[in-house]
């Protein structure tokens, strides 16, 4: 039977919802402002990562994240707004990079043949794949229970927190140990490296981490909201105190450029990564749809599935745009659930007013350059902050899956992080597979969430998606998501 799409709500229409109010223009640019803040270190993490995964230029990673504030804009103003009756939410949404792309994406780059380019036609694919399954999408949520979502949202933080720790020694590019310079050193000898985890970069990094801390405690609501922020802020002072900080870049860069697409390339359409990414695009999906039921609930506008379809869609459609415009699949951003919840301002105005705002911050290069030109030890503390609470989060939601009546979720959880922590204790583990498989088998995440399903489709079974399955669905995905 064909869908009709429901009557687009309007602040003429629906006045007397505060999800439509309409505010006065200084109180939308404060609150768009602070919707802006609560997210930003986590919307400008994965571009961070990923150019310091594959050691790019300070001038690509700051494109890179000029795209990403670019693209996070332009869908959030979709989200919130809506455009068309298929696409749109219409609620208080801001969007960001998943960090669930993250290690998939580096698996793929560092592959032998391949690169960003491979990346952004596997992104571009993955938007499409999300755009066509988006009408079963409802369907699928009961196929990831709390077993299988724990599972990967745990394997997520593990896996994350490699780089944490990377950034907090001072680069994932140094190594331990280097060769001996000392004149007439035998050949092949080997000495510790000075620069590597070095009191300097430990102590940057712990300060940063205490800054979040203290302010975790101690910060009035809205700067407890954006204490990594804070942290990251106070971390870069102190770097430059230390002669840390280098803003040569920042001065070469340009005030304004238009965001144009495809900058890195033709994009490549290869089969391993592309599927890798589709996978993550369900991900995704599950993580969506219990931030959209989490929202409609504070908000009081119900979530049906017209209105998840919507949401959904911009999920999709704002991958598409990504890897179009040298960026990163995209997702909901759950951070502003929370900001939300405590302010009471319902109204989604104020994310399309965050949204031009991020917009108009993606149009400065000279901003993209200036956050990459923060020193990796200040990205460690905060890292080790964000990424420890993606696994944190995982292991809260396994802590609610039934183990007594079900002894067998226990093997599934078991099996799913074992499988799950072979790229990171023994990457060569798959050397004599396929090269093809390599972006697939070098992704603990991706491991993980293909061996946590099969195991609960072999000993629970898929079943039918029932409202109670669903809910556990919704409820699992919710919490996985605030902590992206």
């Amino acid at each position: 039977m064909q869908q009709t799409a429901p009557p687009v709500p309007t602040p003429s229409s629906e006045e007397a919802h505060p999800v439509d109010a309409m505010l006065p223009a200084g109180k939308l640019i404060a609150l768009g402002i602070q919707h802006v803040l609560v997210m930003y270190a986590g919307a400008v993490a994965v571009p961070l990562i990923i150019g310091t995964a594959l050691k790019l230029p300070v001038e690509q990673t700051a494109l890179l994240i000029t795209a990403d504030l670019f693209i996070c804009g332009v869908t959030s103003i979709i989200q919130s707004l809506g455009l068309t009756p298929w696409f749109g939410i219409r609620m208080p949404v801001m969007m960001g990079m998943t960090f669930a792309s993250v290690t998939p994406m580096i698996a793929i780059a560092t592959t032998p043949g391949m690169g960003l380019q491979d990346i952004f036609g596997a992104i571009i694919a993955a938007g499409v794949f999300g755009l066509l399954i988006v009408p079963f999408a409802c369907r699928l949520m009961g196929m990831f229970p709390p077993v299988v979502t724990g599972s990967v949202i745990t394997i997520i933080g593990i896996s994350l927190m490699q780089v944490g720790i990377q950034w907090a020694v001072g680069g994932a590019w140094l190594k331990p140990q280097i060769a001996d310079p000392a004149p007439g050193a035998a050949a092949g000898s080997m000495v510790p490296n000075p620069a590597y985890a070095s009191l300097e970069n430990l102590g940057v990094a712990l300060f940063v981490l205490v800054v979040i801390l203290l302010i975790s405690k101690y910060g009035r609501s809205f700067l407890k909201n954006i204490s990594v922020l804070a942290g990251l802020v106070a971390g870069s002072v102190l770097a430059g105190l230390l002669g840390m900080m280098h803003f040569g870049q920042v001065a070469r860069a340009e005030a304004f450029h238009l965001i144009m697409p495809f900058q890195f390339g033709a994009p490549k359409f290869a089969f391993g990564p592309i599927v890798t990414l589709c996978v993550v695009q369900l991900v995704v999906f599950v993580e969506s749809a219990g931030m959209f039921f989490a929202l409609g609930d504070i908000v009081g506008r119900k979530v049906g599935r017209v209105e998840l379809g919507r949401g959904l869609r911009v999920d999709a459609v704002g991958t598409i745009l990504a890897g179009m415009f040298n960026t990163f699949p995209t997702t909901s951003f759950s951070q502003n659930i929370g900001l939300v919840g405590m302010t009471g301002v319902r109204s989604r105005w104020v994310t399309v007013a965050g949204g031009v705002i991020m917009l108009v911050l993606g149009l400065v290069p000279k901003l993209g350059a200036l956050v990459a030109a923060i020193p990796q030890p200040v990205l460690g503390g905060t890292g080790i902050a964000m990424f420890g609470m993606v696994a944190a989060t995982g292991i809260r939601i396994l802590s609610e899956v039934d183990y007594k009546a079900n002894r067998n979720n226990l093997l599934i959880v078991a099996l799913g992080i074992g499988f799950g922590m072979i790229p990171l204790v023994a990457p060569q583990f798959f050397i004599h597979f396929p090269e093809v498989l390599a972006p697939m088998l070098h992704s603990g995440i991706l491991l993980t969430a293909v061996v946590t399903f099969v195991l609960n489709a072999y000993f629970n079974g898929l079943g039918r998606l029932d409202a109670k399955a669903l809910r556990n669905a919704e409820h699992a995905a919710e919490d996985a998501a605030k902590s992206c």
